[in-house]
């Protein structure tokens, strides 16, 4: 079976705007294209840039075959002049961008791809599609890790999503601060600590709880975590401490009231003498239920749909527009998608105390440097050829930084203005 490659995760338009430009001549002009949303989510008071390093990766696999010129050329989608530009194509430009873990804003360029119109323009949905999703499930995992107040968060969404929009949701979210993922997957392709123990059809498959928490103990050990609400929670509780000891690990719920239920537990525990056995919670978390468990003796929580959808935004709403044509600024002018032409420069502005105050961007021009601004595009691709990334660890530690960076307010899961106000400055 055919695999598919990364060149035909494309629509249909991209190939015939190509076809037109290569007839009239114009596809090898110098363009440059940028990605950015004109909105925030609704209730969002920042994006969080995920995705690139993965997006990189697929630019460099992004080849069309003879087996892809074939389909397309036998269902009609271009011609033969078209069909041998695809079979030697070989993106030669430049991309710039965000880097991941940076917060950006309406207007923010949070990519740059420049090159020959041809080669620039079949990436639009590939680069859309990667970006859109992961900066989506970062944002909404960020709101997430902030409401956690430092408790250890446990990714779980690999069976609410499509099989590899999980690894990458996994991604994501271990990026925005998520300890680990359930995702195999995840953990083998990026090195994430992956982590999981028993599911109810584990206990219910034996001849009681008892029975099941024995038979996890004895192949796992005390380290282990017992899911205790398949039947009666308290006495769950009392079987998994009878059978592991007062050293269990952890107990996990995932159903009831769990601001009620994991106090009751607590009390439970400690009056059992497992004083230091940990309480997880799961069953359909999202930011909000996170923040109002804050007070409630939980000490790690299991995230899984609200994640990898996005927590209710599953697109970061981010668009893929020509700014710029040999040099010269294009502007798209219809009524609520106008855009501003050139190539942007941008600069996050800081207090000397750190905190960020305002995101400065230059059309076709630099901006003027003050101290404490910080540039915040950097290079991924020079001439075709990917330059040196961030590791996931320190892209991870980058967006620690800047949610440390804005000011409180912009932490609030209530509805805002944006973190950090965007200024639109014009060139020099």
């Amino acid at each position: 079976m055919h695999t598919l490659s990364p060149a035909l995760l494309t629509d249909h338009y991209e190939l015939t705007m190509v076809s037109a430009a290569l007839r009239d001549g114009t596809a090898h002009r110098r363009c440059a294209f940028e990605v950015f949303t004109r909105r925030l989510p609704a209730g969002r008071r920042y994006g969080v840039v995920a995705g690139t390093a993965r997006l990189i990766d697929l630019v460099r696999e992004f080849r069309f075959d003879p087996a892809d010129i074939d389909f397309l050329r036998g269902s009609g989608v271009v011609d033969e002049q078209t069909a041998a530009w695809l079979a030697d194509y070989r993106f030669t430009g430049d991309i710039d961008g965000y880097a991941e873990g940076e917060l950006f804003f309406p207007g923010s360029p949070i990519l740059t791809v420049s090159g020959t119109f041809a080669e620039c323009v079949v990436l639009e949905t590939l680069v859309l599609s990667v970006l859109n999703h992961d900066c989506a499930v970062a944002a909404a995992a960020a709101r997430m890790v902030t409401a956690a107040r430092g408790r250890a968060l446990i990714e779980m969404g690999a069976r609410r999503t499509h099989e590899e929009a999980a690894v990458a949701a996994a991604r994501s979210a271990y990026l925005a601060g998520f300890r680990f993922t359930s995702n195999l997957a995840a953990g083998q392709r990026y090195g994430i600590p992956t982590a999981g123990t028993a599911a109810h059809a584990f206990t219910l498959l034996q001849d009681d709880e008892r029975a099941a928490f024995a038979s996890q103990v004895a192949t796992l050990g005390k380290e282990t975590t017992l899911l205790v609400d398949t039947y009666d929670i308290s006495q769950g509780i009392r079987n998994a401490i009878e059978v592991a000891g007062p050293d269990l690990r952890a107990v996990r719920i995932d159903s009831g009231d769990l601001a009620v239920i994991a106090t009751q537990s607590r009390q439970l525990l400690d009056s059992l003498g497992a004083t230091e056995t940990k309480i997880i919670v799961s069953g359909d978390l999202d930011e909000y239920a996170i923040a109002a468990l804050a007070a409630e003796p939980v000490d790690m929580y299991g995230a899984g749909t609200a994640v990898v959808t996005g927590s209710g935004a599953p697109t970061a709403g981010l668009v893929y527009k020509l700014v710029e044509v040999e040099g010269r600024p294009v502007v798209k002018r219809s009524e609520q998608k106008a855009t501003i032409g050139g190539r942007k420069v941008a600069v996050r502005r800081h207090k000397p105390t750190g905190t960020a105050t305002e995101e400065i961007i230059v059309p076709q021009g630099v901006p003027d440097r003050r101290p404490n601004d910080r540039l915040l595009q950097r290079s991924y691709v020079v001439d075709g050829e990917p330059v040196a990334l961030p590791t996931l660890d320190e892209s991870r530690e980058h967006l620690r930084q800047c949610l440390i960076s804005i000011p409180w307010e912009g932490l609030k899961l209530s509805a805002g203005d944006p973190a950090v106000p965007v200024t639109v400055v014009p060139a020099d």
